[in-house]
């Protein structure tokens, strides 16, 4: 059996169970929710499945989570409350549904799932209430009848259509994926660079062991946080999206400019989606520019002060109880406030290459469909031009495309020079 075919039997399953209670409650016919027996479990029938046994769901738990998921598959099963009682000329207040949005239809509330258990129970209706707000089945508490019974995005996607969850950039969500089809062997640092990202690689594959294996859970935190920093384009986001292809993890940048907020408690609102989100997924969580939101505290000298260095204080909590590995990328180290440098497993400083660093950079950017023109001596020009990798990438872009509009291959030297020359009027330097 499959997994759609499971779900098809559990909302069978369900069927009959509604149709028994309204049968009870409109011809007054007997009501057993337990003589209706919902589908065996089997490991290894398809991830609603095995969701269902790994959490040890019961069969009123079960019931709850195919009732969230019927209207996603099979809306009109829940037709059947969306009818008028001809005494209020209203849908039946008691079936707890409410309309979706445009009116299409009803979505089911827990007050619909206690409707279905026990009808008009006061008292069972209390206690299921108190039991289903300590349960965490949708991956949300529901601790109100009125509360609507929805999956998460993440259930939606990796438990009904099996589909790796990689949840959209938005305002509610402010990090997108970041990637590269790039290798180690294209990023050029120092050895004492390399080492200390090693260590870090390290720990992806052993930090379970370190924690169980050595009895460590409850001495060290769970994770592991990194702080690169640096000159721009020297390497901090390629090594993190190197270090998520490496170890199989995804790599998400938060946008800090989408978190901060200048409204109380929205910088905190915004981080907690981001980290809530993460949770327990192994996700690499990549801050860029993080001296924007993890810059020195200020002293307090008013209220907005005050609630700044909260935000911070709540920050460095997020951080440190996060499970996965947290990078924070900064151009300068003082940046950063010691409360949370001190609180890094890490510190990896990316400094400008050297020439001989910046010659490998330049013969293993160019593009192998391409030639240097005679007169380039990219050893000379590696030793003239001190530029990060992240500059000479442009250059190589601009001469390259420089070549493509004359409908050639060949790097021409007076393309490299300007391109050059461009990044060097960028950053204020003088070119000579």
């Amino acid at each position: 059996m499959n997994n759609g075919q499971f779900i098809t039997k559990e909302i069978d399953w369900a069927t009959q169970v509604i149709v028994a209670r309204l049968n009870q409650y409109f011809k007054h016919t007997e009501f057993d929710f337990n003589s209706i027996i919902p589908p065996d479990l089997v490991s290894g029938q398809g991830a609603y499945c095995d969701y269902v046994c790994r959490h040890n769901l019961s069969d009123v738990d079960r019931l709850c989570l195919i009732l969230a998921v019927i209207p996603i598959l099979k809306p009109q099963l829940l037709d059947c409350f969306n009818v008028k009682n001809t005494n209020t000329d209203q849908r039946f207040v008691e079936f707890g549904c409410v309309e979706r949005d445009g009116g299409t239809g009803v979505l089911p509330t827990l007050n619909t799932l206690l409707f279905i258990l026990v009808g008009d129970d006061v008292e069972k209706k209390i206690q299921l209430t108190n039991y289903f707000g300590s349960r965490d089945i949708l991956g949300k508490k529901m601790l109100f009848p009125d509360t609507v019974l929805t999956p998460t995005e993440e259930f939606i996607s990796e438990i009904l259509f099996e589909k790796r969850y990689t949840p959209a950039f938005s305002s509610t969500f402010p990090a997108h994926k970041i990637t590269t089809t790039r290798s180690w062997d294209d990023l050029i640092l120092d050895n004492k660079t390399m080492k200390q990202i090693e260590d870090i690689k390290l720990w992806i594959g052993n930090g379970i062991r370190l924690l169980d294996e050595w009895n460590l859970r409850g001495k060290i935190k769970n994770g592991y946080r990194a702080l690169f920093y640096g000159t721009p384009g020297t390497g901090k986001t390629f090594t993190a999206t190197l270090l998520g292809k490496a170890t199989g993890r995804d790599v998400y940048c938060v946008d800090l400019s989408m978190v901060v907020s200048k409204y109380v408690g929205e910088t905190e609102k915004n981080l907690s989606n981001v980290f809530n989100v993460a949770e327990g997924k192994d996700w690499i969580l990549f801050f860029d520019e993080a001296d924007a939101m993890f810059g020195k505290r200020t002293g307090v000298k008013d209220s907005h002060d005050r609630y700044a260095n909260q935000e911070v204080a709540y920050l460095l909590q997020r951080i440190e109880n996060y499970d996965g590995l947290v990078i924070l990328s900064t151009n300068q180290k003082t940046n950063i406030d010691d409360a949370f440098a001190r609180r890094f497993q890490s510190a990896i400083r990316f400094s400008m290459p050297n020439a001989e660093e910046r010659k490998k950079l330049w013969l293993a950017t160019f593009s192998e469909k391409s030639y240097l023109e005679k007169s380039i001596d990219i050893a000379d020009i590696a030793s003239r031009y001190e530029l990060a990798g992240g500059a000479i990438l442009n250059v190589v872009q601009y001469c390259s495309l420089m070549a493509i509009s004359r409908n050639d291959t060949c790097i021409k030297y007076d393309d490299l020079i300007e391109g050059i020359r461009r990044e060097f009027v960028k950053e204020g330097r003088v070119f000579v």
